[in-house]
């Protein structure tokens, strides 16, 4: 983190990062709460068709987090590297967890806890050891980036693996395979996030004063954010509709990171400067996270109980449970003379008082 106290725009990039992830995940929660406020009330659901919820407040209020988070998110591209706001997105996985469990009494088992812990433990180690250096600072040296043969070599090899997994093994194996659809989400997301960054870039010069509006680049990167997104929605919700939620959030998560943190390293040069311990910290705190994620989703629906344990932890607990056992009758046992000696000697005393009485 050498010269990080000279870079203001890292912190600014970092704040929004943050905040984006803690209004989506918090949307998320108040979305939930205005359904089912709808649903005591008698009211057609969503799932069923109904368009009840545009007249509760509450999700408007989630919607109205969501495009603040969502802001904050594009904004935040603008400020600091992608390799550190793209994997900051989880955070919002892990606020929506939280919340839900304590405003919706939706239970957070001990998987979910360690999920939790894991993220923010990852989170942390990559904001120390992520890249700091701006390496895109106009629409100019953005120009000259995307012309980096780097770069259209990566952005051919994207395109046409995704016509590949499209046309190709989407109608073999993309019934079966929750990678197919995924993949293609995530290659083409890569490519939105480099939109995206190149937009904010845009944005900071138009409020600056510059005529970016003039600038061919800036109505280009438009146009190609709009189908990058598109792809992205299309294909996300195929694989929405065929496979678990649990299991496509955290693939989704893995790939398109992988996929954003591989093209920022070929446009951006963001990696360029690093020292190895950086890049070793950067990737262990990716991996972390990830763990997380997969902790958090994939044992969501599974409770937690004793036989979930390894056979030795398990033979432990049995010791542990039988040495108390034992200790307990051990001490009851110290007490037992006490108690029939006492009423040994109550039945003793009546027995003499009846026999001077006869």
């Amino acid at each position: 983190m050498g010269g990080a106290g000279g870079r203001p725009g890292f912190y600014v990039g970092l704040g929004l990062a943050l905040a984006s992830s803690a209004f989506i995940g918090g949307s998320f929660i108040l979305k939930k709460k205005g359904l089912l406020r709808l649903g005591r009330r008698g009211r057609a659901r969503a799932g069923q068709g109904g368009h009840a919820y545009l007249q509760e407040w509450l999700w408007w209020a989630g919607l109205l987090c969501m495009g603040i988070g969502e802001a904050a998110n594009f904004a935040a591209y603008a400020f600091a590297p992608a390799t550190l706001v793209t994997p900051l997105g989880a955070l919002s996985v892990l606020v929506s967890a939280v919340l839900s469990s304590t405003f919706l009494n939706e239970q957070l088992n001990v998987h979910g806890k360690i999920g939790c812990i894991l993220s923010i433990l990852g989170s942390t180690v990559m904001v120390i050891h992520a890249p700091q250096e701006e390496e895109v600072c106009s629409l100019e040296s953005m120009a000259e980036k995307l012309k980096d043969p780097g770069f259209i070599v990566f952005a051919v090899c994207v395109l046409v693996s995704s016509l590949l997994l499209v046309f190709v093994a989407g109608p073999r194996y993309g019934q079966s395979n929750v990678l197919v659809y995924v993949l293609v989400c995530s290659a083409i997301g890569s490519l939105s996030v480099s939109c995206v960054k190149g937009l904010g870039i845009a944005l900071k010069e138009l409020f600056s004063g510059k005529p970016v509006l003039k600038e061919p680049l800036g109505w280009v990167l438009l146009v190609c954010l709009v189908i990058c997104i598109t792809v992205q929605i299309n294909y996300l919700n195929k694989a929405l509709d065929i496979f678990n939620t649990s299991v496509v959030t955290p693939v989704y998560y893995v790939l398109f990171t992988t996929a954003v943190m591989m093209c920022s390293a070929i446009l951006f040069k963001e990696w360029q400067h690093m020292v190895l311990d950086n890049i070793i910290g950067t990737i262990s705190g990716f991996l972390t996270i990830v763990s997380g994620i997969f902790l958090l989703h994939a044992f969501r629906d599974i409770p937690f109980n004793p036989d979930l344990l390894p056979l030795f932890l398990q033979q432990g607990r049995a010791d542990l449970h039988a040495s108390w056992r034992s200790a307990d009758r051990h001490q009851s046992c110290q007490h037992q003379p006490l108690l029939p000696s006492e009423d040994k000697g109550s039945h003793s005393a009546e027995e003499e008082e009846e026999g001077e009485s006869v």
